[in-house]
């Protein structure tokens, strides 16, 4: 199903500062100003988009003027394409005036699709909207016959094959008036004359090619919702309701031995606007106890906290991710492994904090130490496995990098040898025993301006007792005459 709200952005200035009509709104547009958009009034007196606003007036004296503002108009389809989910949860908003809704199975739980139109005729109306609707196999056909009012394909002006005018003048001049004039020609002698653009446009329109609907939300497999026939407008009600879809979604998610890692819900409120919150778990969950904790904590950590208004009529939970999971292992002495309590404790400062705020360290593709580890969300990241040394063994990496490395003044019995005694922070310290060398070489792609030298690492121990690791930037006489020492790290 199609949506066609061509006086959307008068109509939409109208809910937030109503005007007299009739209103054009215009904009720049070479030192002129032209109009971009009207309201009905104003089309039926014979001002339309793209004429200039002096000829307007000249026309029609007394037109309201009012700039256009296409990002309010965009954010507003955005918004009303938001509380469209309710009817199905494949929506896409078509700029610059269009909503796109797919009902394939959707009609029958509204009563058919004449009360489900006649649902959301009415509930554009009461938010200040008109529109257009029509049905078709295809979202091309479907707009193209709100859009021009047509109840056939084969009878929509050429308008609807493009908006080039130089295309339509094309077309006219060979005597073509219709769409179901240009199918009726041999597709050869379309695609030769006119393009291949124009054969595209014609297989949408005629629903011979395949136009897959790109949703504004992810289609979940998991989706519990429940209905009021009087709107709720306490926070214990809708915590009522919210217990009930996760228990909901806990039974289908068990029946597939799988949990979910996000969790949606979206509060649809009687005056068309959604309030959506959402839960990510960093394992995959389906106690509904556990999850319900998480959204109070998410709900009380909200900077703008929930409007009920006049009340939510629709109260949806969605699992657009999931994960096979097992049962839980519980310990020796019973209670909770310790992952799992991790995972709980994880969840619930996410919630309170925020998603970015809690993470991890994940290990990266690259052999040069400063670059080995970058931080990831905890809830969007798998643990890494990171090498551990054999027992007895020392680590081959300290816990203390430095960043950058430091500069020292070092002292060996050769060039190349290892370090026998460095100058660190005025300080000059002895190495009574050494380990190394460990030669990292640089990317291939980096070798030049000096940052592509090899590195020689030297794990020492300095007389004090303390473990350092050092490194010497260059070979000696093959990169550089005069390899640069560095103190990059320190061991615990």
């Amino acid at each position: 199903m199609a949506l066609c709200l061509p006086w959307l952005p008068a109509e939409r200035r109208a809910r937030h500062a109503p005007q007299p009509e009739p209103l054009v709104l215009v904009a720049n547009e070479r030192g002129r100003q032209v109009i971009r958009a009207t309201c009905a009034a104003a089309a039926a007196e014979g001002l339309h988009p793209g004429l200039a606003l002096a000829d307007a007036r000249a026309v029609l004296p007394g037109v309201r003027v009012a700039p256009h503002d296409p990002a309010g108009d965009a954010a507003c389809l955005d918004w009303l394409a938001d509380g469209a989910t309710r009817w199905s949860p494949m929506v896409a908003a078509a700029p610059p005036h269009g909503l796109l809704i797919d009902i394939s199975g959707c009609a029958h739980l509204f009563g058919g699709e004449a009360s489900l139109i006649a649902d959301v005729i009415t509930r554009l109306e009461r938010l200040g909207f008109s529109a257009r609707h029509a049905i078709a196999s295809t979202p091309a056909a479907a707009m193209a016959l709100a859009r021009f009012g047509a109840t056939r394909v084969a009878d929509l002006p050429l308008a609807a094959l493009s908006e080039l005018e130089p295309v339509q003048i094309a077309l006219r001049r060979a005597g073509l008036k219709r769409v179901g004039e240009v199918a009726a020609l041999p597709r050869a002698a379309v695609a030769a004359r006119f393009g291949e653009a124009l054969l595209a446009a014609l297989d949408a329109l005629t629903e011979s090619a395949p136009q897959p609907l790109d949703p504004r939300l992810p289609v979940a497999e998991i989706v519990a919702q429940q209905r009021f026939p009087q709107p709720i407008a306490t926070t214990d009600a809708v915590r009522v309701a919210l217990e009930k879809l996760l228990l909901r979604c806990a039974v289908q998610l068990g029946a597939r031995g799988q949990g979910g890692r996000l969790f949606a819900l979206a509060l649809y409120r009687a005056d068309g606007h959604v309030a959506q919150i959402r839960v990510e778990t960093a394992e995959p969950q389906r106690d509904a106890a556990v999850l319900l904790r998480l959204f109070d904590e998410r709900i009380a950590a909200l900077n703008d906290p929930l409007d009920p208004g006049f009340g939510y009529d629709l109260v949806r939970l969605a699992v657009p991710v999931t994960q096979p999971q097992d049962e839980t292992q519980l310990g020796l002495e019973g209670g909770q492994l310790a992952e799992t309590q991790l995972a709980e404790l994880v969840d619930r400062l996410a919630a309170r904090l925020g998603r970015s705020r809690i993470r991890r360290l994940a290990r990266a593709d690259t052999h040069i130490p400063e670059k080995a580890s970058f931080d990831l969300p905890f809830a969007a990241s798998a643990p890494s496995a990171w090498p551990t040394p054999a027992p007895g063994e020392p680590p081959d990496r300290p816990i203390r990098l430095f960043d950058p490395p430091q500069p020292i003044e070092v002292l060996a019995e050769v060039p190349d040898g290892p370090p026998r005694r460095f100058r660190w922070r005025a300080r000059v310290h002895d190495v009574t025993a050494h380990e190394g060398p460990e030669r990292i070489a640089a990317e291939w792609w980096r070798r030049k301006d000096g940052a592509g030298l090899t590195r020689d690492y030297w794990r020492v121990e300095a007389a004090d007792g303390r473990r350092y690791w050092l490194f010497r930037h260059g070979l000696y006489d093959r990169e550089t005459g005069a390899p640069r020492w560095y103190l990059h790290g320190l061991f615990a």
